[in-house]
């Protein structure tokens, strides 16, 4: 019997951790989180906001991103202005209904977003149609346009001032990541923005 087969929970969390140290190897993904810090903390600075997207578990990731920027993620301090497009069901509903799915970001973002914000597309595939479409959208507007995604060239890629792209092929595995390296951005983003004060977070 394999080692999958025989402890699929220890077989997972092996593969995380040879992800997790693929990423922690990989030079140019660690110098573009550092740059998507930076981007973000120059934004909020300016009084501007970080929107982002994602379907399915990266919708949840878009959401906890924005919630440790509005909250807080170690630190107590003013709250940031950060917006989920994921949220809203009145929105997305009504948006998917009368234009269609691949339209359910792009019309959040043209009627949201503003020259100076900071937008993240978030897909482990980095071909989610509405998230290449909202992309699209970003870009014309003027917004900074960062991907979340998998490490292979994908239509994002195109679209985007900077890239997150995780070494790995699974989706669990880029997810993880994803929230992983979202976790350590709002880290410097606080640190930089709110200097090293003392505060634990409280779950």
């Amino acid at each position: 019997m394999s080692e999958q087969s025989n402890d699929p929970i220890g077989a997972h969390l092996k593969q995380s951790l040879a992800a997790l140290e693929r990423t922690h190897g990989d030079a140019p993904l660690l110098a573009n989180a550092r740059k998507i810090a930076a981007v973000m903390i120059a934004a909020l600075r300016a009084g501007n906001k970080i929107l982002l997207i994602g379907n399915g578990g990266s919708a949840a990731d878009a959401q906890h991103i924005a919630a440790e920027i509005i909250g807080r993620y170690k630190q107590d301090r003013p709250g940031y202005a950060a917006l989920a497009l994921t949220t809203d069901t009145s929105a997305l509903t009504s948006i998917g209904n009368d234009y269609g799915f691949d339209k359910v970001f792009e019309r959040q973002v043209r009627a949201l977003g503003r020259n100076g914000d900071v937008f993240i597309g978030i897909s482990t595939s980095g071909r989610s149609p509405n998230v290449v479409a909202a992309l699209q959208a970003a870009r014309e507007l003027g917004l900074t346009t960062i991907g979340f995604t998998r490490h292979a060239q994908t239509a994002m890629h195109a679209l985007c001032d900077l890239t997150l792209g995780v070494p790995a092929e699974e989706t669990a595995l880029i997810q993880q990541i994803h929230i992983t390296a979202g976790h350590a951005i709002c880290h410097l983003v606080e640190h930089e923005l709110f200097g090293a004060k003392s505060g634990t977070k409280r779950s």
